[in-house]
């Protein structure tokens, strides 16, 4: 069963379960004097029990890289073995042929051991097998060829080290070209309700951001700062074409432009109807059948308009939609005698006032 070169040469071996040979098995034949040797029987579940160290291997990559001012992982993880366990942890740097250790982990927690790393490193915690470093808001000074080593210790006290090592190239990325995302109810809302419009950006940061109205070929108007426009209450002149810019300063300065996106306000809120409504009624003296002649629809009047005879004026808030209208509020005039005086009966500037703003709201009939 010797191979030219004097190895062993592989036999397929069975299981008995049974009888006085109750065992392994590795069946020989036919038989020749050559064979005559010393065989080994080496199971490969046996292998791996007294051998478990041949698992213990860390994995990375060769290479990461990270955007300045950003964040990235550094992997390093490896399958736990039973009967090992880690007993320290080390991440290092090298640059300029200097290394310097980063972090330590041991029995004691976690160490940071160089002072510019304090705050922006760290490793998973209650993950075995995972080592890998986390860095945060990258700085260029960061690049380097970082190391990850392990230590375990087996059930004999064995110690048993793992290293790998990966190189970091942080860089200076320029804002790209944001996208736009509407809030939960779309581009297309119904007046009264609340949304917003984000803008996103890749790059290093900060990235700052623009709101404009407009189309962004023609005239545009700046609305506000920030990544995100958002709206309380919409209103239907709330509706129309919105894009946003994004910069930074790893771009130069250069500025980078969204896509226009339609927000379209649909209906009115309830408050309008109901102010309408109110209006209508002004006074108890008459009904409605619909909006006045500037929205587009005819307004009616059921019944013919009280006389009003009057006093003296205060003003009163008439609230719209938008604005306050101030308005005259009518007092009936009591002479001394008993007598009305009505506003047929005398021409007062205030009431020739009035007649002429409410002639545009509704057609009468006649006082």
């Amino acid at each position: 069963m010797l191979d030219d070169v004097g190895w062993l040469s592989a036999v397929v071996c069975g299981t008995s379960e049974t009888g006085p040979h109750a065992g392994i098995y590795c069946p020989v034949s036919p038989v020749y004097l050559e064979d005559a040797s010393l065989f080994v029987c080496i199971l490969i579940s046996s292998l791996l029990l007294l051998f478990p160290a041949a698992l213990l291997d860390l994995s990375g990559v060769h290479q990461v890289t990270g955007t300045w001012m950003g964040s990235t992982t550094v992997p390093c993880t490896y399958v736990p073995s039973e009967g090992f366990t880690q007993q320290t942890l080390s991440w290092s740097v090298e640059r300029d042929s200097t290394i310097s250790t980063i972090l330590r982990r041991d029995h004691s927690g976690d160490h940071i051991m160089l002072s510019k790393f304090r705050g922006r490193v760290s490793v998973p915690k209650n993950s075995p097998g995972d080592a890998s470093l986390l860095i945060e808001n990258l700085e260029m000074p960061d690049s380097g060829h970082y190391t990850c080593k392990v230590t375990w210790r087996s059930t004999n006290n064995t110690l048993i080290t793992r290293e790998v090592t990966t190189t970091v190239k942080v860089v200076k990325v320029a804002a790209t070209k944001p996208i736009i995302r509407a809030g939960e109810l779309g581009l297309t809302v119904p007046a009264g309700a609340s949304t917003s419009l984000t803008c996103e950006a890749r790059g290093s940061p900060p990235i700052s951001y623009r709101w404009f109205r407009g189309a962004p070929a023609g005239d545009a108007v700046l609305l506000s700062s920030g990544a995100e426009l958002a709206w309380r209450s919409l209103r239907p002149s709330d509706g129309g074409t919105y894009f946003c810019e994004a910069q930074n300063r790893a771009g130069g300065g250069a500025v980078r432009r969204s896509d226009a996106v339609r927000l379209t306000v649909t209906g009115l809120p309830t408050t309008t109807a109901a102010l309408w409504t109110n209006m209508g009624t002004m006074g108890g003296h008459h009904s409605s059948t619909g909006w006045g002649e500037h929205s587009g629809m005819e307004r009616t009047v059921t019944e013919p308009l009280y006389e009003v005879s009057f006093h003296s004026t205060a003003d009163v808030a008439l609230l719209h939609t938008e604005v306050e209208v101030p308005v005259k509020c009518l007092h009936e005039e009591m002479r001394s005698n008993t007598e009305k005086t009505t506003m047929k009966d005398r021409k007062n500037p205030e009431y020739e006032n009035l007649v002429t703003a409410m002639e545009p709201q509704y057609e009468t009939e006649g006082i």
